[in-house]
């Protein structure tokens, strides 16, 4: 349920507001917008008695939210999100990339990668100082050595980090280094993980499960708003299906659904849908199309040398035209929906 203020509703009237939602045993969101203030109600089962609060002053109207995600639907929050890092912008209309290798390297490796990606404008570095990988032989990452490395590179370059937090317990030394806290496909419905993240002030970026519907997907982005975290960007990154064509099917519809039905910022990821670097690049323009408000890119100096996910990692030259192709997209994109409005 939603309750909507009056424009000119008083920071005491929406006080009080929030104190009747939560003598009725519910929770209230105070959501505020560029025209007006709006209160979502969460924990009710059912309907709730909507005189109790259409009575009260400064109420303007109480809307019943039909989807059982509601604080990141656009019923209850209809104007976009833009999720803001050290003054860059994700979401809100201007296309944002997130390039670096797989997993964080020697010091000297990703002082060299991030020099390449800080060169083409790219403001976030992404790399996993820990690793989730499906055999146990393989590089699990360099874990704390890791994080100090991107501690140095992110003083080097000024580059917004981005990397994976695996467990409740390393939150807090990857929080202490991470610009953004990336909560991998595997994790998205890790509810104890995604509660603790919930808690942190970092922005999180949560990755779609490899077989999660839409609805699953949002419902675990539903956690960390509920928890208190607004600061979420969405990323397709591939789905599971019979195609063996490539590692992961890129759900091209997923973003345009989502877009539409939430207000956070989606973004992509081609290299591991993809699996194979000469496809990224068509799947990064196809993402962009569809509306993707960004795109993260697995990128290295020396893709065969990389220590991990190598196949579906381009080079820094690859990088700069995939950008530049990106960009072209996202222009023809504006263009079209600018002719659609007229």
């Amino acid at each position: 349920m939603l309750v909507v203020m009056n424009v000119d509703a008083t920071t005491e009237q929406i006080d009080a507001v929030c104190a009747a939602i939560r003598g009725l045993g519910f929770t209230p969101h105070p959501m505020p917008g560029a025209q007006r203030t709006a209160v979502c109600v969460t924990g009710n089962q059912g309907p709730v008695h909507r005189d109790v609060l259409a009575s009260l002053p400064g109420v303007r109207e109480v809307i019943s939210v039909s989807k059982p995600y509601k604080l990141v639907s656009r019923e209850t929050h209809a104007e976009s999100t833009v999720v803001r890092v050290g003054g860059h912008a994700i979401g809100g209309g201007a296309l944002q990339f997130i390039a670096g290798p797989c997993s964080v390297e020697s010091e000297d490796r990703m002082m060299r990668i991030a020099e390449g990606v800080a060169a083409l404008g790219v403001p976030f570095l992404r790399a996993g100082a820990y690793k989730p990988r499906t055999s146990p032989y393989a590089f699990q990452g360099l874990e704390q050595e890791g994080l100090r490395i991107l501690d140095a590179v992110r003083r080097r370059f000024g580059l917004r980090i981005v990397t994976e937090v695996l467990s409740e317990e390393s939150v807090e030394a990857v929080a202490s280094v991470a610009d953004v806290l990336q909560i991998g496909a595997r994790n998205m419905q890790n509810f104890a993980l995604l509660k603790k993240v919930a808690r942190c002030a970092n922005p999180v970026l949560l990755k779609r499960g490899a077989s999660a519907t839409v609805e699953e997907w949002l419902m675990a982005a539903e956690y960390l708003l509920s928890g208190g975290n607004r600061q979420v960007i969405l990323c397709e990154r591939g789905i599971r299906t019979f195609s063996d064509q490539t590692r992961n099917t890129l759900d091209v519809s997923a973003i345009a659904a989502v877009k539409a039905l939430s207000h956070l910022p989606v973004v992509a990821d081609p290299s591991h849908a993809a699996g194979r670097r000469e496809f990224v690049a068509p799947l990064a323009r196809a993402a962009v199309a569809a509306g993707a408000d960004g795109l993260i890119i697995e990128a290295h100096f020396d893709p065969n040398s990389a220590w991990s996910d190598g196949a579906q990692t381009i080079d820094l030259d690859h990088l700069a035209a995939v950008i530049a192709q990106a960009r072209a997209y996202e222009r023809l994109h504006v263009e079209e929906n600018a002719s659609s409005a007229r």
